[in-house]
């Protein structure tokens, strides 16, 4: 019986890596099953395109997410984030960013949209449950990059859906999303100069441009008060009264 061989040279050879390049596919398993595979500089990383990313059901949970909410419940006050869980978060938040970037790279929105509010959700139980601020500091920082990305996902899915006023809409709450997430940090005076808000802002300039689309009504009001202009900024308001108006309805 021959010795089966362990190496990816082939695999490797066919793929290669480009610096700075996001390379992500999508590939049938064994079974027939969707997986995700990200090409990176020391080889490829298979992931599972549902559940959690290495296919572990923690506890009979589809996430350690899943399984310390549930956890949170059974043992009420005497829960605590231990050594161990801790370690199982770090796990989960490397996982679901690995599979969040190959979505974008695929321009899976939705899936990443998916990826990215699981992160979000589990950066706010990591916060709301530790009691060691260094550790909850670590993964906070990254709080507006993950917003960059939901953010990224979501205005690009109302482009593909040929809906660009949506796509600012979607733009606009992003940034206002992450301007609350670096003074929570306390790091509201980065926030102007900060790259990813640039970039945010840019992709918006950019739509709005290819699109030919008024400025948001919101904004057109501010413009209007800041030139004065009373009678146009009495408009602007009526406006935005009766459209708030019509989305309760």
């Amino acid at each position: 019986m021959s010795k089966r061989s362990g190496h990816l040279d082939d695999l490797l050879a066919a793929w290669p890596y480009q610096f700075g390049e996001v390379a992500a596919r999508k590939v049938a398993g064994k079974d027939g099953r969707e997986v995700l595979q990200l090409r990176i500089d020391l080889g490829v990383l298979q992931m599972e395109a549902v559940g959690r990313p290495d296919g572990h059901t923690p506890g009979g949970h589809d996430t350690v997410y899943d399984q310390l909410l549930a956890q949170s419940f059974e043992e009420g006050e005497d829960f605590e984030l231990s050594d161990d869980r801790r370690s199982e978060i770090d796990r989960e938040f490397v996982q679901f960013y690995h599979r969040r970037i190959a979505w974008l790279a695929l321009r899976e929105f939705r899936r990443a949209i998916e990826d990215a509010n699981h992160t979000l959700k589990l950066m706010d139980f990591s916060s709301a449950h530790a009691d060691d601020e260094d550790w909850v500091d670590m993964h906070e920082q990254y709080r507006p990059f993950v917003l960059f990305h939901r953010t990224q996902a979501e205005a690009l899915a109302k482009v593909d859906a040929y809906d660009p006023e949506a796509a600012i809409s979607a733009l606009d709450e992003g940034l206002e999303e992450m301007h609350a997430a670096f003074a929570r940090q306390g790091c509201e005076d980065e926030f102007e100069e900060d790259d990813l808000v640039l970039k945010i802002r840019a992709m918006r300039s950019t739509l709005l441009a290819q699109y030919s689309l008024e400025p948001p009504l919101t904004q057109q009001l501010a413009e209007a008060v800041a030139r004065e202009q009373y009678e146009l900024a009495a408009e602007l308001r009526d406006r935005i009264a009766r459209r708030t108006s019509q989305k309760a309805r």
